[in-house]
């Protein structure tokens, strides 16, 4: 059946009013509900907020570094300290390495760019403060749906946006309603807010329904490939950041690494690299494999124990990529918008204020009886903000690394640490990007083939059984959540022209292609591995795969990430 044949059947579907509807229980969509309660509460007034989330709870699809700046969090909950949150290990120090194949120089602290210095700033598990920041949310009267997907956006007569639809339950991989059948509900708000994090899937839709893109520069994404490791309690190194740059990236490819001791002999680390690589043969997830091998990193984990893992595309285009973010109805937030910090390799404190900002522009709205309009008000506050100076100072972050690790690194230099030494804290000058992450994909046979190690289980590790200690899990009998608009163009031309690169951009195993009987090739699709980084849908460089929503409580279960 179709979509609109199963509410015809079956329906039409229950819904629920409310003030405002979230979707998304992150950092941004957690911060939005609790300011407005908060503004309702020092007003006297009732606002009536539900925030739908895809994973089986606030925290479980979330994954980070992280090191957190605490401004925001300091914003929204002056006592955060004695109201327990999860911000326990400070910053001890930084080291900023530059690697090479078999050796590693640490760059002086008085030439590493104040974007990279992390004082006062808190090692954490993002997945933890997440977690908390929804308790918080339900004590002030909050409504949280934990494993309730947003699947569709739903539209008043007007073209504006009046709320969302979650996805039907027990439908079968042939589209068909099974016993176990559940009709999707409807979710109405006077204001929707979108906070699905990086690439949202219905935050990709508002885009391009209401051109919240058009003068903007595209945006651009990075994957971070992350694991979770205890280690040996003589290594451990409580609060100590480190990031690397160089090997094992060339100088045309953006990435680079992280390292950060946590409390209780863990180590988080990862690597990140740019979705506009131009080589089809890099591998994401062998390139971090690779980087651990580094006597550099390796001594930091080397004998622990690899506990967690995780994939997640970032939002990596700054201010300049920035789409509009209010149309009629309401507004992106958090990721779902870009908001995140690459120079600083942060993201969750520009989440926090941003959702924050949104509630200060939505709550006077509702006081006075508006709805479904455009909340004006939210970009204007987020121009006044310590965020937009905060963004624009990195503008030109991505786009000088572009032009290669040495230009990226030189002008780096310049815009991070010479200028503020010189009082200008706001590049005189600002540097445009123009193509999409998948339009920089050479074809196969322009580019050298990769050889990447084999994994040796201790050190290094293979997707699948990565996947494993991800918790992943999907409903097997649902219908897969990696589409593709045309089933012919996987094998002939991605696999023809391009090798076959959703093989290798995908940490998961999720694609993989195989010989049928006649020794033709078909694509696999192993969506049960899912992850729910997005990469699939950033990086086809036929922008043929589409990711959807699964059933709720779907996916990651980030223990501890």
């Amino acid at each position: 059946m179709t979509p609109q044949q199963i509410i015809e059947t079956y329906g039409p579907r229950e819904s629920m009013e409310y003030d405002v509807v979230i979707v998304g229980a992150g950092p941004a969509g957690l911060s939005a509900a609790i300011k407005l309660k908060q503004l309702a509460a020092a007003k006297n007034a009732e606002v009536s907020v539900v925030v739908l989330e895809k994973g089986s709870e606030p925290g479980a699809h979330i994954l980070s570094g992280a090191v957190m700046d605490p401004r925001a969090m300091a914003e929204l909950f002056p006592n955060w300290k004695d109201k327990g949150a999860p911000l326990n290990q400070p910053v001890s120090g930084d080291d900023v390495l530059m690697l090479k194949p078999d050796s590693s120089s640490r760059v002086p602290d008085f030439f590493v760019p104040e974007c990279m210095h992390n004082e006062g700033n808190y090692v954490i598990s993002l997945g933890a403060v997440t977690k908390w920041l929804g308790e918080q949310a339900e004590a002030l009267g909050v409504e949280i749906f934990p494993g309730f997907a947003a699947a569709e956006v739903l539209y008043d007569e007007k073209g504006a946006v009046r709320g969302v639809a979650t996805g039907n339950m027990g439908v079968g991989k042939d589209g068909e309603p099974m016993e176990s059948f559940q009709l999707g509900m409807e979710l109405l708000g006077k204001y929707t807010l979108f906070a699905e994090g990086a690439r949202g899937h219905l935050g990709k839709q508002l885009i391009a329904k209401f051109q919240l893109d058009a003068g903007r520069d595209p945006q651009t994404y990075a994957i971070g490939v992350k694991e979770l490791w205890e280690i040996d309690p003589a290594k451990a190194k409580p609060g100590r950041v480190v990031h690397t740059a160089g090997w094992p990236m060339d100088t045309h490819t953006y990435g680079g690494g992280f390292l950060y001791h946590l409390e209780g002999n863990k180590v988080t680390l990862g690597f990140v690299v740019g979705l506009d690589y131009k080589n089809p043969w890099l591998s994401p997830f062998e390139e971090m494999q690779r980087w651990k091998t580094h006597p550099a990193i390796r001594a930091h984990i080397e004998g622990g124990k690899r506990i967690g893992y995780g994939a997640r595309a970032i939002t990596a285009g700054g201010i300049l990529s920035l789409p509009k973010l209010v149309f009629p109805g309401g507004a992106l937030i958090g990721c779902d918008a870009g908001f995140l910090n690459a120079s600083r390799i942060k993201g969750s404190h520009a989440a926090m204020k941003t959702g924050m900002l949104c509630a200060e522009a939505l709550f006077p709205a509702l006081q006075s009886g508006r709805s479904h309009d455009e909340l004006a008000d939210f970009p204007d506050l987020f121009q006044r903000s310590w965020l937009h100076e905060e963004l624009q100072r990195s503008r030109n972050f991505k786009q000088w690394f572009k032009k290669g690790y040495t230009v990226g690194t030189l002008m780096t230099g310049i815009e991070q640490w010479l200028l503020p030494k010189l009082g200008i804290k706001v590049p005189p000058w600002t540097i445009h990007r123009d193509k999409p992450d998948h339009a920089y994909l050479l074809p196969a046979a322009e580019c050298k083939p990769i050889d990447y190690p084999k994994p040796d289980g201790k050190l290094t590790f293979d997707r699948l059984s990565s996947v494993f200690i991800s918790n992943t899990n999907h409903e097997e009998q649902q219908p897969a959540h990696l589409t593709l608009k045309d089933a012919g163009v996987p094998v002939a031309i991605n696999l023809g022209r391009y090798a076959g690169p959703e093989s290798r951009y995908c940490p998961a195993g999720v694609y993989e292609f195989v010989k049928n009987d006649d020794n033709s090739d078909r694509l696999v699709i192993n969506a049960q591995n899912c992850v729910h980084c997005k990469t699939c849908d950033i990086k086809d460089p036929t922008q043929n795969i589409v990711w959807v929503t699964p059933e709720g409580g779907g996916g990651p279960n980030y223990a501890g990430m």
